[in-house]
């Protein structure tokens, strides 16, 4: 039986790839029953007696996947947001890089309309880039004259990889992807000025061949929350408290009000920075309030 992969989902019907073919599928009755629903992404087995009546068999393993966007079997996700209109926000950031974290999913961020900025803002958002960048994130923070060159050096991430893009509505994902590929129609967002966040305009989820690699463009949203996030695994999705953990005091130590941990140290000593760790604590305390309902639903 061949194996694809679903490279766009729309209207209940799925878009196989297999050897260089697109076939149009629907998927097998019994995944309902059993609580399987195919997403872009997933390799699967299918049959076709043709290239528009084909039947999804079976589901291969995934390896992660995404709720919000609904993709399966993710390398990379690309993190876009804006410096102004909407401003940079370090704690929706921060969401998108611990939910990236969790699914095992390398980060890269990408900072856009930075032509719409002072000098001033521009030196804030060095510092940013400069502390993500030391936790091992590679961030994009292009002036108006080195944008082409950064889009270019973003390219070469893709060989090889599926690569979501993901970030608060208006901040730009279509643009920019419409710079990487000029020739993809991509929708851009319009600002609601009232609402101070964007509309949503991607309506559904393809994989597009770039670079080497698959590319997919997915719908904005100005909130993201931390519903598969476990308590116990938050401290482990922060990069610079993982390093210094085994150093706490205590072994399980959540750097909340533990003595002697290494976490609180470095944030008291400037080495952590201040609004990490608030947001670190933020979640914390997101997550410790949804847990007794998250529990009864396991």
């Amino acid at each position: 039986m061949p194996e694809g992969q679903i490279r766009k989902a729309l209207s209940g019907f799925y878009y196989v790839y297999y050897q260089g073919e697109t076939y149009q599928t629907r998927g097998r009755g019994n995944f309902r029953n059993r609580n399987l629903t195919p997403l872009v992404g997933d390799f699967v087995e299918f049959e076709s007696g043709n290239k528009d009546e084909g039947i999804l068999k079976e589901l291969l393993e995934r390896r992660n996947e995404l709720v919000r966007p609904p993709i399966a079997n993710i390398d990379l996700g690309v993190v876009v947001t804006s410096a102004v209109e909407p401003d940079f926000s370090p704690q929706l950031l921060d969401r998108f890089l611990v939910t990236l974290e969790n699914k095992g999913i390398k980060a890269i961020i990408y900072i856009t309309k930075t032509d719409l900025i002072d000098e001033k803002t521009y030196q804030e958002l060095k510092e940013y880039q400069e502390y993500y960048e030391s936790l091992g994130y590679t961030v994009y923070l292009p002036k108006k004259t080195e944008q082409e060159a950064a889009v270019q050096q973003l390219c070469t991430h893709f060989a090889d990889q599926l690569t979501v893009f993901m970030g608060q509505s208006g901040a730009g994902k279509s643009t920019l992807l419409n710079t990487i590929s000029p020739e993809l129609v991509l929708k851009t967002a319009e600002i609601s000025t009232s609402l101070g966040r964007g509309k949503h305009t991607t309506r559904h989820v393809e994989l597009i061949p770039l670079h080497g690699g698959l590319v997919a463009d997915t719908p904005g949203f100005s909130a993201i929350d931390l519903a598969e996030i476990e308590l116990e695994d938050l401290r482990e999705l922060f990069p610079e408290f993982l390093r210094v953990q085994e150093d706490c005091r205590f072994r399980g130590c959540v750097h909340l009000k533990e003595p002697k941990c290494k976490v609180k140290e470095l944030v008291e000593a400037g080495e952590i920075a201040d609004y990490r760790y608030a947001n670190y604590k933020q979640f914390y305390d997101e997550i410790s309030q949804r847990r007794p309902d998250y529990s009864k639903k396991k």
